[in-house]
């Protein structure tokens, strides 16, 4: 990537040396130690819940045998540090196990809801980033650089997604009558294939995210657009989209890169909520209704692959910093 010869040193590109190597190696050492720490919290959450499978699946009326007799079934009477040893040892080797109410193996029912969730998330990604980056352009030029106007992008982006979900969808769809209430998939189609079914979904993840990342990146446009080159690039009468591409766009890498990593983790999360409110067949929605069966099984495997997507996002976005985020060079 070519630098404008007006650039400062300050903001000139890291040289690649010996200096990368570590920061990559502590990033993915970083990385897979939050994993583990994420799964001793998965576990530990799902042991709080009130209840079991056992007392779910029991019939009516069920004496303490009964119970006895089923927990013995289900796994449940060994003591909770051996279940967690257990279930590390069987997730090393690719197994998240079996479904306690339905006996489905756990990575099947993953694989059912995944591609409808991958869809869904990709479909928010694809809409929020760009208008993220172009709110932050606006924000970062407008008078008054990083006050007012992150400030409404920092108050939209605080408004619950149940409040906005409600209100797309009482707007697009009870309104205007455009896009179905509901996200119900027809079984075994993909979510492409019905993109009507998508706007609700899409749009309430998309336009809360694209507000918190203009925000964040905000100040990076605030602070690029100040700098020599571009001031003399504007000098020079370059266009604003030659300007904004040429000129800003190349210094936001990085910080766009982490907004993107931090937005999809939020992304996977908040796709909970509206696949929930949409009906939509997601692993949100496996997630919601596995809770509320005590299925520890299918929530451990589906909460810490959600953790897991979190986590190899901000691991590429600090390996995308590392190799491209501008330096100070050393005075010799």
């Amino acid at each position: 990537m070519s630098v404008p010869a007006t650039a400062p040193a300050a903001v000139l590109p890291r040289r690649r040396g010996a200096a990368a190597g570590p920061s990559l190696l502590s990033a993915l050492a970083r990385s897979v130690l939050l994993l583990a720490l994420v799964s001793v919290v998965v576990f530990t959450a799902t042991e709080l819940l009130p209840g079991d499978a056992a007392e779910l699946r029991a019939s009516p009326g069920a004496d303490e045998e009964q119970l006895r007799l089923l927990r013995e079934d289900l796994g449940l009477d060994a003591p909770a540090w051996q279940r967690y040893a257990d279930w590390l040892r069987a997730l090393l080797i690719g197994d998240p196990g079996t479904s306690m109410v339905n006996g489905r193996p756990v990575a099947d029912a993953l694989a059912q809801r995944l591609p409808a969730t991958l869809g869904l998330v990709a479909g928010a990604l694809l809409v929020s980033l760009p208008l993220a980056l172009a709110l932050a352009w606006w924000a970062g030029n407008a008078r008054g650089g990083r006050g007012g106007p992150t400030s409404v992008l920092t108050g939209g982006a605080a408004l619950p997604t149940v409040v906005v979900a409600s209100g797309l969808a009482a707007v697009l769809s009870g309104g205007l009558g455009l896009v179905p209430p509901v996200s119900l998939l027809p079984p075994g189609s993909a979510p492409w294939q019905t993109p009507e079914l998508l706007v609700l979904p899409v749009l309430s993840l998309a336009l809360p995210t694209a507000l918190f990342g203009g925000g964040l990146l905000a100040g990076a446009v605030a602070d690029t657009v100040r700098l020599p080159h571009v001031a003399d690039s504007r000098r020079r009468g370059n266009a604003p989209w030659r300007v904004a591409l040429v000129d800003v766009l190349p210094f936001l890498l990085a910080p766009f890169t982490r907004v993107a990593a931090v937005t999809a983790g939020g992304l996977v999360a908040a796709a909970t909520v509206v696949e929930t409110l949409f009906s939509y067949p997601g692993v949100g929605s496996l997630l919601v209704s596995s809770i509320a069966s005590r299925d520890l099984p299918v929530v451990q495997a589906t909460a810490l692959a959600a953790a897991a997507v979190v986590l190899a996002g901000l691991l590429v976005g600090d390996l995308v910093a590392a190799l491209t985020e501008p330096r100070r060079r050393q005075a010799p």
